[in-house]
């Protein structure tokens, strides 16, 4: 959806029989596609008819995260189902978690202690047993560990793995976003974890306003993702 000038006056939450939707001057939203935007809760209704409210005189879709995995969750992931889910198993397959720098000495520690345990978590709770490597040459998963991981994703409902594929991309590991769907980190955890290297180098070099900027819609649009799975109910 492109910028384009404001045309409403406010944005409102209506019921539908299978869930809620938002109204703009009493007309339903539709999404990009032309669907319905069906929202399964009431509180994450109120949210998404928030983002609408608070557009200004120009409407910017990535101003408004929560409408829009709302709007990846109908159009696309209720049709390209498939297609994400390998999608995701191709971040599985280089998984942020698995790759230690080797050197310096603290920075390869602070990864094992921070990352470790989350591999660990992966494979009590889906039995995938994931291969570390060091350094960036890449290192190939076994396959049972993949289609574990497969098996996870498969469980989850289009709002879920909407939620969980914006965490996934943003953390750089479907693990991550594994680990904060179950309520085994937090999206403040999990923004430390996914952060962790950029947290090192600001450490010893400094950051400069561009990586600062970077490194805070990180953090953002993780939260967000965070705060979409809670809505739900999952």
């Amino acid at each position: 959806m492109d910028a384009r000038k404001r045309f409403y006056q406010s944005a409102d939450v209506a019921t539908l029989d299978n869930g809620y939707t938002v109204e703009l001057d009493g007309r339903p939203v539709r999404t990009p596609m032309g669907n319905p935007l069906s929202i399964p809760t009431s509180v994450l209704a109120q949210s998404v008819a928030a983002e609408w409210q608070n557009q200004g005189d120009t409407i910017i879709p990535p101003s408004m995260p929560l409408n829009g995995m709302v709007n990846t969750a109908i159009d696309k992931i209720s049709t390209e189902r498939t297609a994400v889910e390998q999608q995701l198993l191709k971040y599985a397959e280089t998984d942020l978690l698995c790759y230690r720098a080797g050197t310096p000495e603290d920075l390869d520690r602070r990864q094992h202690e921070c990352w470790q345990p989350l591999l660990d978590w992966a494979f009590d709770a889906f039995g995938a047993e994931l291969v570390v490597t060091r350094g960036i040459l890449p290192v190939t998963q076994p396959k049972g560990a993949i289609k574990a991981l497969h098996e996870a994703v498969s469980k989850l409902g289009n709002m879920e793995l909407s939620a969980v594929a914006a965490l996934t991309a943003d953390c750089g590991s479907l693990v991550v976003a594994l680990a904060v769907f179950a309520d085994h980190i937090d999206p403040g955890q999990a923004c430390h974890v996914a952060l962790l290297d950029e947290a090192y180098q600001s450490e010893h070099w400094g950051l400069d306003k561009e990586a600062e900027d970077d490194q805070r819609r990180h953090r953002q649009r993780i939260e967000q993702a965070g705060s979409f799975l809670y809505m739900i109910g999952k």
